[in-house]
């Protein structure tokens, strides 16, 4: 699929959303996006939280409003076509199998789910109902990334032999689903895959081997999840990506792929909003390049409603949710067991390219928020 996503053999038809779970990511990133993605609206909202329900409802114009238990009435309804499934990990597989039966398209925040198990079912679902399925991989249309997907294709760093990465933050909010074990919590789910992802996107490969370590200091927060947790991916072709990820940690956020010419480093790399820098080096000489912040939500709307448009398959797929997942199963093994954990080897050749990249305008402020904060515990 093109940069130019027209969906004009649509005339002006929009796919009609609904919002299911409104915690700090819906409210701050997903919602306010909308207003740039032209073949998408959000027309109803998912929660148990009757303030968020009324007062952002009121804010976004929205006459649809549903609490969980009320699910299924907003599926039938008629009203929407997708939903955008924005709950604690634990509950993607249930909703999305429910929507799918519904004959509902899904677009499921990432990690897909919590086990394997639950994305195949997810998985099974949408196929047996000829449904969309996708993951939302925002950075497969973020033009820093696949620019960094493309300039290690185009071979200017020569052979892409080592992949690291830093992603770290402090997570304070007493009680964050990030925090619990219960909701699939912890480093290697919820920002560690950010990492998994890139590197495989970057070797164009999967890994055949994990080996991954957990620290943790005892504080209270982390009672239930792991403080950080450091990995080793082996790669075919004996290539080795490594990174740490910290909800214990001042804010980074950057990798680095080291060739046997030159490397490129993305700092930051996995941000949702704001600029996103390279610094690539050939031969000791360092060229920056900027990124402009740009709407990133607004981009993976846009692209999802035009392959249910336009009738084809989204490429942040089904599998690739599972493949991450499959993986971060492997690395939390291999912290129990101590040891090395090998993988299948996949035959899976679907990768996002620079012809994904969308850019929409950034959104326009920061919106209050209702009945919810960001993972460091503030308003912003």
């Amino acid at each position: 699929m093109t940069s130019s996503h027209s969906s004009s053999i649509n005339g002006d038809r929009k796919i009609r959303y609904a919002v299911v779970g409104l915690g700090w990511f819906a409210q701050e990133a997903a919602m306010p996006a909308f207003a740039e993605a032209e073949n998408s609206e959000l027309v109803a909202l998912v929660s148990d939280d009757s303030t968020k329900l009324k007062e952002l409802s009121q804010k976004y114009g929205i006459n649809h409003t549903y609490s969980y238990e009320e699910y299924e009435d907003c599926l039938t309804s008629g009203e929407v076509d997708a939903v955008y499934i924005a709950l604690p990990n634990h509950r993607h597989c249930e909703y999305t199998v429910r929507a799918a039966k519904q004959a509902i398209h899904v677009l499921c925040e990432k990690p897909m789910a919590v086990t394997e198990d639950e994305c195949e079912q997810m998985i099974q679902a949408c196929n047996d109902n000829d449904v969309k399925l996708a993951i939302a991989y925002r950075l497969h249309l973020e033009p820093a990334n696949m620019q960094a997907v493309e300039i290690v294709r185009s071979g200017k760093i020569g052979e892409p032999r080592i992949f690291n990465s830093v992603f770290t933050q402090q997570v304070t909010e007493e009680g964050n689903i990030r925090l619990r074990d219960v909701t699939g919590g912890g480093t290697l789910d919820d920002i560690g895959i950010y990492c998994i992802n890139a590197a495989r996107y970057l070797f164009q490969d999967e890994p055949i081997e994990v080996y991954a370590a957990a620290a943790n200091k005892g504080e209270q927060r982390f009672a239930e999840v792991e403080e950080m947790s450091s990995a080793i991916l082996r790669f075919p072709d004996e290539r080795l990506a490594t990174f740490t990820v910290s909800f214990g940690a001042a804010k980074v956020s950057t990798y680095q792929i080291v060739g046997t010419q030159g490397d490129l480093r993305v700092d930051p790399a996995y941000a949702w909003h704001g600029e996103l820098k390279h610094y690539l080096t050939i031969d000791g000489e360092t060229q920056e390049q900027s990124f402009p912040p740009h709407s990133q939500l607004a981009a993976e709307f846009i692209y999802f409603s035009d392959c249910i448009l336009n009738n084809t398959d989204p490429e942040p797929s089904g599998m690739e949710g599972l493949n991450d997942v499959r993986i971060i199963r492997a690395l939390y093994q291999s912290i129990e067991q101590g040891q090395p954990v090998p993988l299948e080897p996949l035959d899976y050749h679907q990768r996002p390219t620079k012809d994904n990249a969308i850019q929409r305008p950034a959104n326009p402020e920061r919106p209050d928020l209702v009945n919810a904060a960001s993972p460091g515990g503030s308003k912003l």
